[in-house]
């Protein structure tokens, strides 16, 4: 083994995955406004792309074991009026034994007012055949890591 070979960076509080989402025409209403509910699907959307990213999602299901989401909530500041992009930031605010918590920010692409919605997430790492939570593996806060910008290179 290479001994100039660092060990993996793992997940740390205050670091952030980022991703821009296009706000589609269905999503929004009579009034030209995204409908309440997609903002849950964006935050969605970001949260599996960032899972996806690291490969959480197939191989660990085949082990039994895998992330199941707590808690979601949002509050919403402005109104996304289609077109746009919406640009869906995660930000860890926390990492406990088994679970894992993040700040959400939602924002509009070219838009810097500040965010149309913020929101958290608590997802908990799971044994699915005991149905009970198990501490998170450090090859999943590793995984995670390669996914997001650490805080320490946050711009802003």
């Amino acid at each position: 083994m290479n001994q100039t070979t660092s060990a993996a960076r793992t997940l740390a509080v205050g670091d952030c995955h980022q991703i821009d989402l296009p706000m589609r025409w269905g999503d929004s209403d009579a009034l030209n406004h995204m409908n309440n509910t997609v903002y849950f699907r964006l935050m969605e959307e970001a949260r599996m792309q960032m899972l996806q990213g690291c490969q959480l999602q197939v191989p660990v299901v085949a082990e039994g074991q895998g992330f199941m989401l707590a808690h979601a909530s949002c509050d919403f500041v402005r109104s996304f009026t289609y077109p746009c992009d919406v640009r869906v930031t995660h930000k860890v605010t926390r990492i406990g034994r088994s679970s894992l918590e993040t700040e959400l920010i939602l924002d509009k692409v070219g838009d810097d007012a500040g965010p149309y919605a913020r929101g958290r997430t608590v997802m908990v790492w799971m044994d699915y055949t005991a149905n009970r939570s198990i501490p998170l593996p450090p090859a999943v806060l590793q995984g995670l890591a390669t996914q997001c910008v650490p805080a320490s290179d946050e711009q802003g």
